[in-house]
C-alpha cells in the first residue's frame, strides 16, 4: 500500500473555511521523513500563528500520535487568516513540486 499525505483545504465563496491534513508520506523511515516534517511544522506553524495572530474563531482537532490535524473557520476567514492559509498552501504547493505528487495529494474542495 502506497501512502501519502492527503492535505485538503475548504473554501466557500473563494474564503477559506479550513483545512485537514492527514496521513504519512514514508519518503524516509519514521523519524527522518522530512516530507512529512515539513507539512506537519507549516500546518501546525499556521494553527499557532492564528491563534496568535489574529482574532479568528476557529476549531482545532489533532491526533495524539501525529499525522493529523484539521483547522475549521466556522465563520470563514478574516483578512490576517487568509493570508496566513495563502501562505500554508504555498509552503505545502513547494514541498509537494520539491518531492513529488506521490508523496503529498493537495485537494481544494468548495463546501
Amino acid at each position: 500500500m502506497i501512502s501519502m499525505i492527503t492535505f485538503t483545504v475548504w473554501k466557500s465563496n473563494n474564503q477559506y473555511r479550513g483545512f485537514v491534513f492527514d496521513g504519512h508520506a514514508d519518503y524516509l523511515p519514521y523519524g527522518e521523513d522530512i516530507v512529512c516534517s515539513a507539512v506537519s511544522a507549516l500546518a501546525v506553524n499556521t494553527a499557532n500563528s492564528v491563534d496568535a495572530f489574529t482574532e479568528e474563531i476557529f476549531e482545532l482537532e489533532t491526533a495524539e500520535d501525529g499525522g493529523y490535524l484539521k483547522m475549521i473557520f466556522p465563520n470563514g476567514a478574516n483578512e490576517k487568516t487568509s493570508l496566513l492559509m495563502d501562505s500554508l498552501v504555498l509552503g505545502i504547493r513547494s514541498i509537494r513540486d520539491e518531492y513529488g505528487k506521490e508523496y503529498i495529494d493537495l485537494t481544494f474542495k468548495e463546501v
